[in-house]
Order: structure tokens, then sequence, then C-alpha cells
């Protein structure tokens, strides 16, 4: 029997799997890493703690692993979005590295599409110039921060570093390239148009590869920490909302995944470059070859949840609070939230906007507040949906990975709100799983990763929407976008008393 090594690089942590030709997890491993918020919509962490941190976790597994290193053939990494990554001459980091969600890039989103053209922006890159993005972060330290940048001899995205300090190969994947702000969809080239105009040096930007692509081995330093072999092969991996959707198995025409972590996507396959959303949601290129995928985000989808223990459960487990939400009746005894944490995506790119719990009166208990802040998030990842559908795309079931995936309660309401079966996988790995796959497949072991699909995904369980909720929400859902409207102009007078 021979294995793969699956890696995701996420925002709290990196998680390793090693999985065998039929899709099993053998072993797994999670390895923590902090991160910092200096100011007020700032959200960084130091590119060194990933690599550390992969090299332990892949040091445990190798450990506890009892065959011959060689029967682990191959390696892929999955890794958080946007994240800029600011490299010198000698390849070693020259600050700590601005994350997926930190906001502090609103003027330089504006000064994009100001010098580019809005249009013309969406036209290169399909995309709209938003704070998550890369490009506009590179805009910022080459304005803030200009002695700094001008050391700049590299460009990479989070999981591109880690693969460099185990290969000492410098790539970056399509389908993380997508989401700098920087991509020629079409052309699947770096757009030297927008470089030009941006003044930005294009030696920075790396060779581009595809995510399946064998990019290397490992190291002779790296193979002697690990333990690994010298003849592992190493595929370049991709980002992860296209990892999540291949381990959850979205991988052909029809597909759409919904992602509960941290942020939350609704994710649907796409087979063309040509489909046109008017850049109200995200367009990029997927880890399956030739093809893309289209995806609304919401910023702080499990993060609400995660806030909400914090500050109000901090010794309740998830469990109990997803099973107390379920003894309370759909639509939460009239109170609304909305999952506006750290501003907001999609349908609304807006930094500024802030959540809200509507409707709260004396008989409301924290049951109540948890199933609202439950409904908010779904409402949340509806509103992409709702979209997708407006655009004449046909959804009737949906693939749920990640947090939403663990709760039959959570379950049910995604099938209640979205009106469309909601099936859960037997073995939900997510990212770390597509990273396996890509690895698998780049190893020979299937045809294709439609083929892998077949044999590593298995479906659990499938809930179909209950017509009197369904009824009950749709109601409910329109209410829960008009909070929006109503909100912004106080959310931005408010924007000037936070610190």
């Amino acid at each position: 029997m021979n294995y793969v090594l699956g890696i995701d690089l996420g925002t709290s942590a990196v998680k390793i799997a090693l999985v065998n030709q039929h899709g099993q997890v053998i072993d797994e491993v999670s390895k923590d890493y902090p991160l910092y918020h200096e100011k007020s919509g700032y959200s960084e962490q130091d590119p060194d703690d990933w690599v550390n941190k992969t090299i332990e976790g892949l040091t445990e597994i190798t450990s506890r692993y009892s065959g011959s290193v060689s029967t682990i053939e191959g390696l892929s990494f999955s890794g958080q979005m946007h994240g800029l990554v600011l490299l010198d001459e000698k390849q070693v980091p020259l600050r700590r590295a601005i994350l997926w969600n930190d906001t502090r890039t609103t003027k330089q989103c504006h000064d994009i599409e100001e010098k580019v053209g809005e249009a013309r922006l969406l036209s290169i890159t399909q995309n709209r110039a938003l704070e998550g993005f890369t490009l506009p972060k590179i805009l910022w330290v080459k304005e803030h921060e200009s002695t700094l940048f001008q050391q700049v001899k590299s460009v990479l995205l989070p999981k591109d570093y880690v693969r460099l300090k185990l290969t000492g190969k410098l790539h970056m994947d399509y389908s993380d390239a997508a989401g700098t702000l920087l991509l020629d969809i079409k052309n699947r080239t770096w757009s030297s148009e927008i470089i030009d105009i941006l003044e930005l040096p294009p030696t920075i930007f790396p060779e581009l590869v595809e995510s399946t692509a064998f990019v290397g081995h490992l190291s002779d330093e790296i193979v002697r920490q690990t333990g690994l072999s010298h003849d592992l092969k190493v595929y370049a991996g991709g980002a992860d909302n296209a990892c999540g959707a291949i381990g959850a198995g979205v991988s052909e025409q029809g597909q759409t995944m919904v992602s509960i972590g941290t942020s939350g996507v609704v994710l649907s396959f796409e087979q063309n470059a040509d489909k046109d959303f008017g850049g109200k949601v995200h367009y990029f290129h997927h880890s399956v070859p030739d093809s893309f995928y289209s995806m609304g985000v919401t910023l702080a989808a499990g993060y609400s949840l995660s806030w909400f223990k914090d500050v109000f459960a901090k010794d309740e487990s998830f469990e109990h609070l997803l099973a107390e939400a379920g003894e309370v009746p759909v639509g939460a005894n009239g109170l609304l939230f909305t999952p506006y944490l750290v501003g907001e995506r999609t349908p609304h790119a807006d930094s500024t906007i802030r959540a809200s719990f509507i409707g709260m009166d004396s008989s409301h208990k924290r049951a109540h507040f948890v199933r609202a802040v439950l409904e908010g998030i779904t409402f949340s990842l509806n509103e992409s949906i709702d979209l997708f559908r407006s655009y004449g795309k046909e959804i009737d079931h949906v693939i749920s990975i990640g947090g939403g995936a663990k709760s039959h309660v959570w379950l049910q309401m995604q099938a209640d709100i979205f009106n469309a079966r909601v099936i859960k996988q037997k073995s939900e790995q997510g990212p770390a799983m597509g990273a396996a796959m890509i690895a698998a497949y780049g190893c020979g072991w299937f045809e294709s990763l439609k083929q892998c699909n077949d044999t590593f995904l298995e479906v659990e369980q499938s809930f179909e929407p209950i017509p009197e909720n369904v009824n009950q929400y749709q109601q409910l859902f329109h209410l829960y976008q008009a909070v929006y409207g109503q909100t912004k102009e106080l959310n931005q007078g408010l924007s000037l008393f936070r610190k």
C-alpha cells in the first residue's frame, strides 16, 4: 500500500493528513501558530512559523509511521489565499505576512480601480479590487514601507513560501495566482498591463504552474529533519478553497459546495472562463486542470460562532451550544443576526459594516442568540446561492464541509435556508484531503481527479429541505437582506469611534 500527504496551511493551524490509496486518512496532525492584530483591521503572521510547524507535523507523522517511508510517495499543499509574503534576494521574509482577512487597504483598492479602471480590471482579472486580495497589500507596503519594498525580490502566497522552504523551488499555481488581482484569467499569465500601470517590478512575480504540476523533491535538510524519503514527489497544490472543493468532490459541472471555517464560502464549478457575474462574486482558476470556479464569501462565518462562544459561553463546548440551538424554533423567536464582525465580502464588499442583533427582547435566552448566529451565518451564505441562481445556475444539492457539517442541527438549517438537498461526506477532511488527492493524481494513481473523487469520497448522510421551514426562512431571508441597507450609514458613523 502506498500513501500521500496533504498539507493544509490554514489561518490558525497547519493540518497534515496521511492518506492511503483507498482515500482513508491513516494519520493526521494539526499544529497551531499565532496571529498578530497590532491595530484594528490588521492581521499578520510570521511565515517561518508556518514552515517550522509544518516540519514539526511532518516529523510527528513520520515518527509514528511503521512502514517504509519510501511508500509515502507524494505530497501536495493547500493554503490560505491572498496572503502577502515578501522575500529579499536571499529568499528571507522582509516582514510578517499580511493575511487575507487584513482590511487596511481600502485606499489602495480605490487607487487600483481609478488607475486601471473598474471595467478593465474586471475584464482582465474577473474580480473587483477588495481589501482581501494580494495586490492592494503590495501597494500598501510600497506606499507605507517604501525602503523595505525596494528590497523585494519575490512575491509569494503563504503555501508557496512553505513549499519553497521544503524544496528550494519557487512557483505559484494558477488557483492561488487568480486571487492576487494580478492574473490575466483568460490568458493565464501575469497581467503586464496592470503591473505597468501600477509601476511594479515584473521580476518579483514567480513562474506560474498548474496545481497538479510536479515541482521537485524535498531538500536534503528537510529529509534529514522529517525522516521522509528523498524520492517523495512534491506537487504544487492550490488555494484552500480550490483544494477544499476537490476534497469535497466538486470537480465537474453542476456541483456546488458550502464550506464553513473561519470564513464561509459558497463555491460552484465552472467549465469555462466566460461567465460574467459583473464582479458580484469571485471568479478563479480551479485546481482541476483547465477549469474554474465562482465563489461568494462570508468573511466571519465560523468566526461569528467562535466569537460568540468566547465572549458569552467560554466554558461551554460548541457541541453543547449547537444542541441548545436545536431546541429553539426557526427564526429564534424573532431574533436576527448579521455576521459582519470584520466587514463583509459577498454580496456587500464593505469593510466598514459591522454585525447586528436585531429584534432582541426579554424573552430571549442564550439558546435564541446561538440559533440567531447560526441562521445569520447561513443567510449570509444563502445570499451567494441566491445570486448564483439569479444568473441561471441550477443548485438543487449542496455539499457541506467544515464546521457547519459537524452538526445535524446546522446541516438541516442549511437545507431549509438553501432550499436544496445538503450532503455530508463520510470522511470530511476538507482542503487537506484535496491536497492529498492532487498528490495521488500526480503520482499516477488515477487518470483524473474525478476518478480520484469516486474512489476517495463517500456520502454519509443527506438532509432534505422541510417545506414548512423553507417557507418561514424565505420570509426571514428577505428581512435579513434589509438589515445591511438600514445599518450601513450607522456603521459608517460608528467607525469613527473604533480604535
